[in-house]
């Protein structure tokens, strides 16, 4: 009998099998699983259904044998076990009705990808949803509570969004990707975006910039005010001149072209996003600025967006999909249980990036 099989025999478990074949025709069972590992058939139940406690090495060398065997639990067998759907519900709300924009925006994109990679190994597949109004706030509600989806990882774009107060008054598993504001009892993650602004304004000004501007987000969405709130602070003093725009590249470029009116012997800029930076250059090189020998610009997020302008963006990066992972692993700790009864927020640090805007 191994470490963590509690004193269960060969003849336990769930009886969740199935598979693809071990070479012999038939579909790899639990118990090819466990003569692979050298472990009870029960451990390899609890591996396979996410019981807690299992030994990590124990765990390891489960997973290894469920690759080397093509064993493939059977999802709705495992469902009546663990009373879990083995799908979570990534919920974009504040996108409004244009759901093209979000796919185009490299942030949101960068956030899936994060997400898949981190459920991937364990098995537990994404449910893309949108939640711009109230019909579809009571559908996502609807879907989590009938056990459609295990959790929610919610992203949102909207200061006011009532959505986490919903999910955290209905008890439902959630992780919030950004610290909610108002504050609301669910797990989150976030940047600490005011250090982010400081290192982008303290980047510029070590260049020999002094005539700077601003272009940052929607003033309702907490990122984009603490990250010009940071680059203001830095800068110790003096008139910044701030235009809002919409985290787009139309609206970088609007803001560029107000902030020229404004200030046209500035020589830094400073976007709240690399969208709206890589905007702001287009408007640049149109009034014949050159990028960073007249002016030098500095993005926010380290995107897709950051290497594919010209020239290149320096940037200060947010590790979207370290922090889409770290949602993840926060979520299915709070369904399988193995969380704190109390929620728990996670920072993660910026980092500049430095490449040929400034």
């Amino acid at each position: 009998m191994d470490a963590t099989s509690t004193g269960a025999g060969p003849g336990t478990g769930t009886g969740t099998e199935t598979g693809t074949g071990t070479g012999t025709g038939t579909a790899p069972t639990l118990e090819d699983v466990a003569r692979a590992a050298g472990v009870s058939r029960a451990t390899v139940s609890r591996v396979v259904n996410g019981v807690r406690n299992v030994d990590p090495v124990i765990q390891q060398a489960v997973q290894r044998a469920v690759e080397a065997t093509g064993y493939v639990p059977n999802r709705a067998a495992r469902s009546l076990v663990t009373r879990r759907s083995g799908a979570v519900a990534l919920v974009v709300s504040g996108a409004g009705a244009d759901a093209d924009r979000v796919f185009q925006d490299p942030f949101f994109g960068r956030v899936v990808s994060g997400v898949v990679r981190a459920l991937r190994p364990r098995g537990v597949h994404p449910v893309l949803m949108f939640a711009d109004g109230e019909a579809d706030r009571a559908q996502v509600l609807a879907y989590l509570s009938q056990g459609g989806a295990d959790g929610a990882l919610l992203v949102t774009t909207d200061g006011h969004d009532p959505l986490p107060g919903l999910l955290a008054a209905a008890g439902l598993p959630a992780v919030l990707f950004a610290r909610p504001v108002p504050p609301v009892p669910l797990d989150w993650v976030d940047l600490r975006h005011r250090e982010g602004g400081a290192l982008a304004a303290r980047h510029l000004l070590a260049g020999g910039r002094r005539r700077l501007v601003a272009i940052g987000g929607p003033a309702d969405v907490s990122a984009s005010r603490e990250r010009v709130a940071g680059f203001r602070e830095a800068l110790a003093g003096g008139a910044l001149p701030v235009a809002e725009a919409d985290f787009t590249l139309d609206g970088g470029e609007h803001a560029m072209r107000l902030l020229l009116a404004e200030r046209p012997d500035l020589d830094g800029v400073f976007a709240a996003n690399d969208l709206m930076a890589q905007g702001a250059c287009l408007v640049l090189r149109e009034h014949g600025r050159r990028i960073p020998e007249d002016v030098a610009v500095v993005g926010f997020d380290d995107s897709g967006a950051a290497v594919a302008a010209r020239p290149r963006l320096t940037t200060v990066r947010q590790p979207v999909e370290d922090m889409a992972a770290e949602m993840v692993r926060l979520l299915l700790d709070r369904v399988t249980g193995a969380a704190a009864s109390a929620s728990a927020g996670v920072l993660f640090d910026p980092e500049l990036v430095i490449r040929d805007s400034a």
